[in-house]
């Protein structure tokens, strides 16, 4: 299954309770077809308590599965909480987005999505900076004293 399609057939739950475990998760979308993964990401910070971090990825064998989970699932509630449940998103690369190291503006693809100068845009600059513009009346003139004259 390639990349494109494994990303079609997974949903992202969110607002899970500490107590939900993977079984748990799993058993609770059979319902809506064969399950081929159950994903619940660990905390970042090594001293934390919690079992996961309140949310995961189930990956469905099928699309229309993923979609019927979503239809069904999302606003209910699942052990005392009520859940988001919404396609996944593509994972970021590391590189990007908030958490980065790098500023926004210096990725490959932000310049030539926000940064580039459209053809309206060069064409105004080029019309200001060929149309004359009338000489200051003060230019050229020399004041020898400045103030008052008694």
């Amino acid at each position: 299954m390639s990349d494109a399609a494994r990303l079609k057939s997974t949903i992202y739950v969110g607002g899970l309770e500490n107590a939900v475990t993977e079984k748990l998760l799993a058993d609770a979308f059979l319902p809506f077809g064969e399950i081929v993964d159950v994903t619940l990401p660990k905390p970042d910070l090594p001293s934390s308590k919690d079992p996961h971090r309140g949310f995961g990825y189930i990956e469905f064998e099928l699309e229309g599965d993923a979609k019927e989970a979503i239809d069904n699932m999302d606003q209910s509630e699942f052990f005392g909480r009520v859940i988001r449940v919404a396609a996944a998103k593509p994972q970021k690369d590391s590189n990007e987005g908030l958490g980065s190291k790098t500023a926004v503006w210096e990725t490959e693809g932000w310049i030539a999505k926000h940064g580039g100068v459209s053809a309206e845009e060069r064409l105004g600059t080029q019309q200001a900076q060929n149309a004359t513009t009338p000489e200051d009346a003060m230019t050229g003139l020399e004041i020898d004293v400045a103030g008052p004259h008694l």
